[in-house]
């Protein structure tokens, strides 16, 4: 399994931007892409998860109403559309992969593979 996280950049508060993440070698249907994010001197955060079984997602409080995850299943694409962007966005992203299901933990160490981060500035 092999995921690549692409996307990040520089961006004013109150911007947009919209992560993906590329994702292929699996074998079964039964999976779920995570998004995480760590910013320097903070601990690792699951902010998005999204089943591709049944489309069901889970997302973390601080990014309630801002952030959105979608799929791509032909594509086996996932994108983590980020609005209203804050400056304590700031941070890596990554992309990881459990199966057969999203973590209700959200813990990273609950997913097997993952992707290289991309990073993401939220700055004026």
């Amino acid at each position: 399994v092999q995921l690549q996280a692409s996307g990040g950049g520089l961006v004013q508060p109150g911007g947009s931007l919209r992560l993906s993440c590329a994702a292929s070698g699996f074998t079964t249907g039964y999976y779920a892409i995570g998004w995480f994010r760590q910013a320097p001197g903070r601990e690792r955060e699951g902010v998005f998860c999204i089943n591709n079984s049944d489309g069901l997602t889970y997302y973390a409080e601080s990014v309630k109403d801002r952030f959105t995850i979608s799929r791509d299943k032909a594509k086996n694409m996932v994108y983590l559309q980020m609005s209203s962007l804050k400056p304590e966005d700031t941070a890596v992203y990554y992309c990881a992969t459990r199966s057969p299901r999203c973590a209700k933990s959200g813990q990273g160490y609950e997913y097997t593979y993952w992707g290289q981060g991309t990073q993401v500035t939220v700055s004026s």
